[in-house]
């Protein structure tokens, strides 16, 4: 996978690259981009057969996650639409700070 974009207040590039653990399904899988992140939901080509990890080579990058709240397990063998990813990308869109309460003499514990 390959993700570039500008972003941030000094319109820095990013440019990340690395490989998945196995092939997925192009017309199964999609993403979504919000403000601050890009969500990815990604359906394996082999369903069925599990990974040990989402990347192929075993280093950790910090920029990548997974989202273990819109997990869905390969031993679970229901179609569900992704209409769960659909409400979870739209309630990241919608997430703004203009709400966040004033801190400001918050107690410190």
């Amino acid at each position: 996978m390959h993700f570039c974009c500008v972003g941030g207040i000094d319109n820095c590039k990013h440019d990340n690259q690395f490989d998945l653990f196995g092939a997925i399904d192009p017309n199964g899988s999609k993403h979504k981009r919000t403000d601050r992140s890009v969500l990815c939901f990604l359906k394996k080509a082999e369903a069925g057969k599990s990974w040990p990890r989402l990347t192929k080579d075993k280093a950790k990058f910090n920029w990548l996650g997974v989202d273990f709240n819109n997990w869905k397990d390969w031993e679970d063998d229901s179609e569900e639409d992704l209409s769960s990813f659909d409400k979870f990308s739209e309630m990241m869109n919608t997430m703004g700070g203009d709400d966040l309460p004033d801190l400001d003499g918050a107690e410190k514990s």
